[in-house]
C-alpha cells in the first residue's frame, strides 16, 4: 500500500506512516513521541483510565469493547502480579492494518503499554506477535531494545521510579490464539486453546494475574488520547463512537488499500472515492463489513450505512476488526460462504464439539452444494446448524463461523436454489473472490 496520506483521511494512528525514520527511536522522539508517556507520569492512575473513557475509544480487534472501562476492571489491590498484553496476532481473513503499525510505528505500541501500565499499575507486558509476521519480529525487538537503552523501558523509566519492561513473543499462526483466553494459553506455553469465562483477564488472566488485553491499533491510539485529550479524539466521531480507525480495502474495488477514517464515514464513500468505485464497472452485490467473522450487507443496505459501531449494529452486523471486503454481481455467495467456511474449520481447535463438528459439516455440505449435489432440504439443515453452533461454543471462533453463513443464506437463498438446477454453479468460471487482501 502507499503510505502517502489520502486527502479524505483523518491520519491520527497512522501520522508517521509517511515518515521514514519513525521506527526509529530518534525519529518517534523528532515526532512527540514519549511527550503522551512524560504526561501521564503527571498523573493519577484514575486521571489516566478517565481519559480514555473520555476518548471514547473501543477496541480495535474486533469486540468493539470500550477500552478506558476493560482498564478499570481490574483491581486496585491484587496479590498477584498484573500484565499488559498486547493482541498482535492479526488473523482475521480481510484485515491487514495492524502490521502497518508495527512496521512503521512500533514505539507507539511500546508507549501505549507503558501508559496502560501505569494506569493499571503493571510492571511487565508482552506483545504477541501472528506466527506469519514473523518478520516484523526484528523490527519489534529492535525498537524494544531501542527504548530499554534510552530509558524508556525497564528499570526506574526516566527517573519516575516506574518499572515496566516489555517482551516480544511469537506465536504459531493460529487463528484462535487471536482469542483472549487462547492467546494467553499460548504465551504460557501451552496450546492456545480458550478458557472459560468468567474468570474474565481483568481478574484473572496471564499467569492468574489481572491483565489488560487489548489491540495493536488501540494501544497505538492511547499516546494520541494522551497527549492531546479524550474529547479532542472523541470529536472525530460519533457520540460513543469517538476517535478514528484504520479500514482495510479489498475485493471487487478499483485501488485496495488501508485507510484511516473518522468513524461514522460514509462506506459508500469508501469504496467510491478511496476504492475508486467498483472494479471494471460492475454492480455491487454484497460488503463483508468488518472481516470475515462478520454478517455481509447486501448492497442496497451497504450503500448507506456508516462505518461505526452502533451504525453497524443497526443494520444487523459488526464493525469487527475493518476489514471492508466488496464483493461484485460476478460473485457466487455459495462459494463465497464455502471459502469462509474452508477458513473456519480450519482455524477451529477442535475443543468444543459444536465448532469442531459443525465447521466440518457445514464445508462438507457447502462444498456438495457448490458442486450441484445438494438437495432442497439442505438449505434449512445449513440454517439450523449454524444457528447451533452460534452462541453455543467456548469462544468467538464458531459464531465467527456460523454469523456470515446465515446471513448468506438470509440474503442470498436464491442463489442456493440455483445451484439445485443440476448445473455446477450458474456463475461458471466467475466465482467468488478470495477471502482478504493478503
Amino acid at each position: 500500500m502507499s503510505t502517502q496520506a489520502h486527502p479524505l483521511e483523518t491520519r491520527v494512528v497512522s501520522r508517521r506512516f509517511d515518515q521514514a525514520d519513525a521506527y526509529t527511536l530518534q525519529g518517534y522522539l523528532a515526532s512527540d513521541g514519549f511527550k503522551a508517556l512524560d504526561k501521564a507520569f503527571a498523573m493519577q492512575p484514575e486521571a489516566i483510565i478517565e481519559e480514555v473513557k473520555k476518548s471514547g475509544l473501543r477496541g480495535r480487534g474486533g469486540a468493539g469493547f470500550p477500552t478506558g472501562m476493560k482498564w478499570s476492571f481490574v483491581p486496585k489491590q491484587s496479590p498477584r502480579e498484573k500484565y499488559v498484553l498486547c493482541n498482535a496476532d492479526e488473523s482475521e481473513p480481510g484485515t491487514c492494518k495492524d502490521r502497518l503499525i508495527l512496521e512503521y510505528d512500533p514505539f507507539s505500541i511500546i508507549e501505549g503499554m507503558l501508559i496502560a501500565g501505569l494506569a493499571i499499575g503493571a510492571r511487565r507486558g508482552y506483545i504477541y506477535i501472528r506466527g506469519e509476521y514473523r518478520y516484523l519480529l526484528d523490527r519489534m525487538e529492535k525498537a524494544l531494545e531501542e527504548a530499554r537503552a534510552a530509558g524508556y523501558v525497564g528499570k526506574n523509566i526516566r527517573g519516575r521510579g516506574f518499572d515496566f519492561d516489555i517482551y516480544a513473543h511469537t506465536g504459531a499462526g493460529a487463528y484462535e490464539c487471536g482469542e483472549e483466553s487462547a492467546l494467553m494459553e499460548s504465551l504460557e506455553g501451552k496450546r492456545g486453546i480458550p478458557r472459560l469465562k468468567p474468570p474474565f483477564p481483568a481478574v484473572s488472566g496471564y499467569l492468574g494475574g489481572p491483565t489488560v488485553i487489548n489491540n495493536v491499533e488501540t494501544l497505538a491510539s492511547v499516546p494520541h488520547i494522551l497527549l492531546h485529550g479524550g474529547e479532542w479524539f472523541a470529536a472525530f466521531g460519533p457520540p460513543k463512537n469517538g476517535g478514528t480507525r484504520l479500514f482495510c480495502l479489498s475485493g471487487h474495488v478499483n485501488q485496495q488499500g488501508v485507510w484511516e477514517l473518522p468513524l461514522g464515514f460514509p462506506l459508500r464513500r469508501l469504496i467510491e472515492e478511496l476504492g475508486g468505485g467498483m472494479r471494471n464497472g460492475a454492480k455491487l452485490k454484497a460488503v463483508v463489513p468488518g472481516g470475515s467473522s462478520t454478517p455481509l450487507l447486501p448492497a442496497d443496505v451497504a450503500w448507506n450505512v456508516n462505518l461505526d459501531f452502533d451504525s453497524m449494529a443497526k443494520v444487523g452486523t459488526f464493525l469487527g476488526s475493518g476489514g471492508v471486503v466488496v464483493l461484485d454481481e460476478t460473485t457466487c455467495m455459495v462459494k463465497f460462504a464455502l471459502r469462509i467456511m474452508q477458513f473456519y474449520r480450519h482455524e477451529s481447535c477442535g475443543w468444543c464439539v459444536p465448532c469442531r463438528e459443525g465447521t466440518n459439516w457445514l464445508q462438507t455440505s457447502l462444498t456438495r452444494f457448490h458442486n450441484g449435489g445438494g438437495r432442497e432440504a439442505d438449505i434449512a439443515l445449513m440454517q439450523e446448524v449454524s444457528q447451533n453452533i452460534l452462541g453455543h461454543t467456548f469462544c468467538a471462533l464458531g459464531d465467527a463461523a456460523a454469523m456470515p453463513t446465515i446471513s448468506i443464506l438470509q440474503h442470498w437463498r436464491q442463489e442456493f436454489v440455483d445451484h439445485l438446477a443440476g448445473k455446477p454453479c450458474p456463475f461458471g468460471a466467475k466465482t467468488a473472490v478470495a477471502v482478504g487482501a493478503h
